[in-house]
């Protein structure tokens, strides 16, 4: 550990040019005290480095001593980085291995590297009940990826759901893979856009700067758009009650379609359900009556109670 320590100290030497022990510390997650150890020890094994005291003082290396230990090119940087993801999302192991190789890359490749590492969400979940199916990656997904990575604008053809293409320049920031599906998220003239990327019919980047927004992220904003979509798939809410013992279940069925309130005054707990209309809900909580009872609307328990006789007729 302390090998990896010191590798990490030349390398942040090599970047900021001067550091301090705090600083050092707090890259690190180490003591002050640890971090002034690890300075001496450098010094003491031969690295040029030199300290200098009083107000704006530091470590420095002695004529800015230069040294590349990743051995990576730039495509196999940025390959690697947008593979990882973005720092915030990965395991403390992957973000201290990604810290430490944006410190080894040279100058020239640091920028995109950590640009590639917040270009990409990924999100698992199919929209909805859509059946699982193998899409093809799409034909620009490659260019779209890489103007978000460098940061320029797009001029781009797209055809909407109803087959009429259109062409506009967008300010890429950040591609979205959910499911099969592949999404270009965008500023535009007219806000904030999604595109699916299979329905990109073509893609000239230009060498006009994107213009991203300082507190951009593209997790958090891809988390809006899909609590956007799913409202908009699922606008009727049913109110029920369900055992404590069920909500587990529930959670598991209904994802991101529940949610979960306080608890009544025999113990059970109050939820509010998402679906596409009455009878698809009702049809889809009928198996759950052991622990779910429905208090509304009307319709919902009407088309339960229809679909409880039938049961009964047929098999009672």
């Amino acid at each position: 550990m302390r090998t990896d320590r010191l590798v990490a100290i030349l390398l942040l030497l090599q970047r900021r040019g001067q550091v301090t022990a705090p600083e050092v510390a707090r890259e690190l997650e180490v003591s002050e005290r640890t971090a002034r150890r690890d300075l001496d020890a450098l010094a003491m094994a031969g690295v040029p480095l030199y300290s200098m005291q009083g107000r704006g003082g530091g470590w420095r290396l002695v004529g800015g001593a230069r040294t590349d230990l990743s051995g990576l090119t730039a495509s196999e940087a940025r390959a690697l980085f947008l593979v990882a993801g973005p720092a915030s999302a990965a395991t403390p192991a992957v973000k201290a291995a990604l810290r430490k190789l944006v410190h080894a890359l040279p100058e020239p490749f640091r920028v995109q590297a950590e640009a590639a590492a917040a270009a990409l969400v990924t999100d698992p979940q199919r929209w909805g009940s859509s059946p699982i199916e193998h899409r093809p990656q799409p034909r620009f997904l490659d260019e779209l990826q890489d103007s978000v990575i460098r940061g320029v604008q797009v001029r781009l053809g797209y055809v909407d759901s109803k087959g009429v293409e259109t062409q506009r320049t967008v300010h890429p920031l950040g591609i979205v893979a959910k499911g099969p599906s592949w999404y270009l998220v965008s500023n535009t003239e007219a806000g904030r856009r999604t595109f699916r990327i299979d329905r990109v019919a073509s893609a000239e980047p230009t060498d006009e700067p994107v213009h991203r927004p300082e507190d951009f992220d593209l997790a958090e904003s891809w988390r809006e758009i899909a609590d956007e979509v799913d409202r908009k798939r699922t606008p009727l809410e049913i109110q029920a009650v369900c055992t404590p013992d069920g909500i587990g279940l529930l959670r598991k069925v209904l994802g991101g379609r529940l949610e979960v309130g306080g608890s009544t005054t025999d113990g059970r707990v109050e939820v509010v359900i998402r679906g596409r209309n009455e009878y698809a809900l009702a049809g889809e909580l009928a198996w759950l009556v052991e622990w779910l009872e429905v208090t509304g609307p009307p319709g919902v328990r009407d088309h339960l109670a229809s679909i409880g006789k039938a049961l009964v007729e047929r098999y009672g």
